[in-house]
């Protein structure tokens, strides 16, 4: 790959058994809105959504993915917020949604909440820690406690753990390796 190329994620499309179903989650459970829908030639719908107004889509629901499917191909599908207050909200929004398994983390150098969509994908919204410390790391955390008990009970926790730093010091850490990289 060529160093000059600035590669970032821009969106995740899927097959899925409802596609209506999965509409009224994406865009009212999740927030978001529907910038087109339709269908190919060949009849198959497709339903595209975002969340950033300057990006037609981020998701891209397609019709077709067989109901009885043994294997799930998705592992999970990310969503990033802000910070902790936001993560607190989304997850005080969607706590009595119809999701399943839903789940408060802390790996360490994140927060997240895990939680599937109607069709059994799992979905985590995260935001970043000020640490870092060394992966895996899965840690459940009470997200109901105020921002300073959750900061607090988190940084304890990584301070005990291999590879703690600050998450400055890691980025610039990796920023020097990535760049050496990408000079060879």
């Amino acid at each position: 790959m060529s160093k000059q190329v600035s590669l970032s994620f821009s969106h995740f499309g899927f097959f899925v058994s409802d596609l209506e179903k999965m509409k009224l989650f994406y865009s009212e459970v999740m927030g978001f809105f529907i910038t087109d829908e339709g269908q190919f030639p060949d009849g198959q719908s497709l339903v595209f959504l975002s969340r950033d107004p300057t990006e037609h889509h981020q998701l891209v629901l397609i019709a077709g993915c067989p109901k009885n499917h043994s294997f799930n191909r998705i592992n999970q599908i990310s969503f990033f917020v802000n910070d902790l207050e936001e993560l607190r909200s989304f997850f005080f929004a969607i706590e009595n949604e119809t999701v399943t398994d839903l789940q408060a983390i802390t790996h360490g150098n994140a927060w997240s909440i895990y939680f599937r969509d109607p069709e059994g994908n799992r979905i985590e919204v995260y935001t970043h820690t000020p640490w870092y410390v060394s992966q895996p790391l899965r840690e459940p955390i009470d997200l109901r406690l105020e921002v300073e008990a959750i900061h607090k009970h988190t940084e304890d926790l990584c301070r005990t753990l291999p590879g703690f730093q600050s998450r400055d010091n890691w980025f610039q850490t990796m920023k020097t390796l990535m760049h050496s990289e990408q000079d060879k």
